[in-house]
């Protein structure tokens, strides 16, 4: 039995313990037996980003004795919005048994290097790297592209930013209008974020800034370059298919906890 139960930060600092909170511990005579992570980024998003158990310990007991503290601290922020992805079905289960609902299917689509790039042009349309300085634009840009539950911080922006092997914007008389930011895998990459601002769309940016990106990791020697989006996403699906990109078959469950 998990017989105490402490709130820690990932530091001392407390800088970091506002930022990491919640992030609480579940120990057994003085030894942590599990683990659970998942604060507010942005402040009104929480991902359930960790739960880690000993095994030692049962699942659910680990879950009910973390689970209820960090929903309370959670809970008191104003309309908080909390998710997660369970890739088993035991998680899946306690979510659904703490009354998390699916809400949505995150659905994975792969480009094959055998596919030509695409190359749409547009000649008022200027595509280059991102900069660091680009990030504050590129967040408002964010936020006003997806629904609350999708958007990134401009801490987590920058750590993609810094993580990329391809980062581009794209923009009309000197307007970020356009982004995406793409990490590196053993086969090639992975679009990790693709965005138009909702006042520039349906004009076939995001055709040319994908198009950019995919040559970029061609001419790299890319085999396969992933990406993947929520199920009721129409548009961006619409944009991969046409771009050369094909279902994989893998899909994701999204379960949200009642605002």
């Amino acid at each position: 039995m998990v017989t105490q139960i402490n709130l820690s930060s990932r530091t001392a600092s407390s800088k970091d313990r506002q930022r990491y909170h919640p992030y609480l511990i579940a120990e057994r005579g003085g030894q942590l037996v599990a683990a659970l992570a998942c604060p507010p980024d942005p402040p009104d998003v929480a991902w359930i980003r960790l739960f880690a158990v000993a095994s030692e310990v049962e699942l659910a007991e680990a879950w009910w004795a973390l689970w209820p503290m960090a929903c309370q601290f959670l809970t008191q922020q104003p309309k908080i919005h909390i998710a997660a992805i369970p890739l088993q079905d035991w998680f899946r289960q306690l979510l659904i048994a703490s009354r998390f609902i699916l809400t949505n299917q995150v659905v994975m689509l792969s480009w094959e290097r055998d596919r030509q790039p695409p190359l749409p042009k547009s000649p008022t349309l200027r595509i280059r790297p991102m900069k660091l300085g680009d990030l504050p634009s590129i967040e408002m840009l964010d936020t006003a592209a997806f629904g609350p539950l999708w958007h990134n911080s401009l801490a987590s922006l920058e750590l993609a930013f810094r993580q990329a092997v391809v980062a581009s914007v794209a923009e009309l008389d000197r307007t970020i209008v356009a982004y995406q930011i793409s990490t590196g895998t053993q086969m090639g990459g992975h679009l990790a974020r693709l965005a138009t601002h909702p006042r520039y769309q349906r004009r076939g940016i995001g055709s040319v800034l994908l198009g950019d990106t995919l040559t970029q990791f061609y001419r790299r020697g890319a085999l396969r370059v992933t990406v993947n989006t929520q199920q009721d996403n129409l548009s961006s699906i619409a944009l991969y298919e046409k771009a050369g990109f094909k279902r994989t078959g893998e899909s994701y469950p999204v379960y949200q906890y009642p605002d």
